[in-house]
């Protein structure tokens, strides 16, 4: 390698840096923002809204964390997340190791149809479902949120898995029949602990989705015994619209979650993605 390609390479190795850099400031000033203010008093983020905190308001995290209403939200959204996120993968990795292993007739046209699941919005089946979700009587209740969830959160786990499940060599399932394995034998022994990279992903973006949804439990819960972390976000910004401070503590405290997750599943969801990519 000549000297000016390595100059041209650390030119673009320096720029790299510079756009992530960028990007990566772009996320977290907002985010160190939100946490400076919540450490302030509301006159204070009135008085002073960018600059540090001239007496450290710690008040307005430990009221909130000493509430019993916001553990329980974080306990809704919890039950609802772990739910929807075993029926998705339960019933998608079977869904999709029957696409990918098995030839049958209309197979293909089936797949299609699961796939045009990606293209139907949510708003539109909001008034159906809640008439459904009545007659059913699940209106408040944890299945009236978990199972349309999961419905909604099908399509794409079936085409992440199906495509994971392809690349499986058909040698490896010749050799477990011949060593007297089912067809669910070899998905439940076989398959399934070389998918956990893709198990992993696809876990993963559905606990996140589930976390993060808001308008279905806010069309399916009126007790607000079951409300999910989104909707007291909501409301605890109705209720205390005046002191920002408080509301900006409360929205740090809502984020923590979300981000302690990620940040423990970011490996398994960036090797899940990887392993997709490249397996085979």
């Amino acid at each position: 390698m000549t000297t000016s390609q390595k100059a041209r390479g650390g030119r673009k190795s320096w720029g790299l840096h510079l756009v992530l850099t960028a990007v990566g400031a772009v996320m977290a000033v907002p985010l160190l923002y939100a946490v400076l203010s919540g450490f302030k008093s509301t006159d204070e983020l009135s008085r002073n809204p960018v600059g540090l905190p001239e007496s450290w308001v710690t008040s307005n995290y430990t009221q909130i964390l000493g509430s019993g209403d916001f553990w329980r939200l974080i306990g809704n959204s919890t039950l609802i997340a772990v739910g929807t996120t075993v029926l998705i993968v339960a019933v998608s990795a079977l869904s999709a190791f029957s696409f990918a292993r098995f030839a049958f007739r209309g197979r293909e046209a089936l797949f299609t149809l699961f796939t045009m699941g990606l293209m139907f919005p949510f708003a539109v089946a909001a008034l159906p479902l809640f008439l459904l979700l009545r007659t059913l009587d699940l209106l408040d209740n944890p299945l009236g949120v978990i199972l349309p969830q999961a419905a909604f959160g099908l399509p794409m786990t079936i085409i992440i898995l199906r495509g994971f499940f392809r690349q499986i060599p058909g040698e490896l399932e010749e050799a477990a029949t011949l060593d007297g394995c089912s067809s669910f034998g070899f998905f439940w022994r076989v398959l399934l602990p070389m998918a956990r990279p893709a198990l992993g992903t696809v876990s993963v973006l559905a606990v996140v989705t589930s976390w993060n949804n808001f308008f279905l439990p806010l069309l399916v819960f009126t007790d607000s015994q079951w409300w999910t972390l989104p909707i007291g976000v909501q409301q605890f910004q109705g209720q205390y619209s005046a002191e920002y401070a408080k509301v900006f503590a409360y929205l740090v405290l809502a984020m923590v979650p979300a981000l302690a997750f990620y940040s423990v599943a970011e490996r398994q969801l960036v090797g899940g993605l990887t392993a997709g990519a490249t397996k085979g």
